[in-house]
């Protein structure tokens, strides 16, 4: 995948942009310092739809699935979303702080959102992701190398544990591994 620069206000060239909401300003003065991998799809296992993208922009139609009408409260987001056909759509600019990590913390601070970039992986727990997910990954890791100092690549149940359980068990971070060695 071939991907440009980050700009100043965290938008990445070659990425699709559709805008997200659910997002506010970072402390000021914070870096970036880790990468969240999640994964979603809406309806649940179901890939390819509209759910998800809709669902971060606030415009999903909760009488389309019943599984949505659970979601309605919900104002979430992520920096970015990678499709199974490995397409990557930006939703937040990574300068400001999008809503996906919740109630989490890693080596000991709170709050990961606030010097976090979230990546959803359109996907399940319990389901193989797909080769170009795996490479847009990482792909799209190097170029935030570029722009941030990130230390640490996580899965959303490190940072949420009993919580959250994406990533899932699905998710093979020796392959996240090899994909950046090769890059």
């Amino acid at each position: 995948m071939e991907l440009g620069l980050i700009d100043p206000e965290g938008v990445l060239e070659g990425a699709t942009q559709i805008a997200s909401p659910n997002h506010d300003e970072r402390p000021e003065g914070e870096d970036v310092r880790l990468l969240v991998v999640h994964n979603i799809s809406l309806p649940p296992g179901e890939f390819g739809g509209d759910g998800v993208v809709q669902f971060f922009a606030n415009t999903l139609d909760f009488s389309a699935h019943p599984y949505y009408e659970t979601l309605r409260e919900l104002k979430v987001s992520a920096h970015f979303l990678i499709r199974r056909d490995g397409e990557l759509i930006q939703l937040v600019p990574c300068a400001k702080r999008a809503w996906h990590a919740g109630a989490s913390s890693w080596r000991g601070r709170e709050r990961c959102n606030d010097f976090s970039v979230g990546v959803e992986l359109e996907g399940a727990d319990d389901l193989a992701f797909a080769d170009t997910q795996y490479s847009c990954l990482a792909s799209l890791l190097v170029c935030l190398r570029r722009q941030y100092p990130i230390v640490d690549i996580v899965g959303h149940a490190d940072i949420a544990p009993g919580r959250k359980t994406d990533p899932g068990t699905a998710f093979d971070w020796g392959r996240l591994r090899d994909s950046l060695a090769g890059i």
